[in-house]
């Protein structure tokens, strides 16, 4: 019998699927949520305020980057030794020679 999936377990493997993807929403949120803040300081340029939101987002995006490689390094070391193409592949097989 198969148990259900928790709630972080299929985060997990959506994360795992779909990294760059991730990794884009989060520096998307990450420059306007910083965006957001930055307008709500008075007495700054809008050119500093853009650029600290620019390197906010930069920081995120290798936080999410480093959050991806250990979830791909974890998913890798505890991965059964099936190959990890097989889903991609027909059920049936082909023949090289068609």
């Amino acid at each position: 019998m198969v148990e259900p999936k928790s709630k972080v377990e299929s985060i997990r493997e959506w994360v795992v699927d779909h990294k760059l993807r991730t990794v884009g929403c989060l520096w998307l949120s990450g420059i306007a949520g910083s965006i957001a803040y930055n307008w709500s300081q008075p007495g700054m340029k809008t050119s500093v305020k853009i650029i600290h939101a620019r390197l906010h987002a930069q920081a995120l995006t290798l936080a999410a980057l480093a959050g991806a490689a250990a979830v791909e390094y974890y998913d890798h070391r505890n991965r059964a030794e099936a190959d990890p193409y097989a889903k991609f592949l027909p059920a049936d097989g082909y023949s090289h020679k068609d």
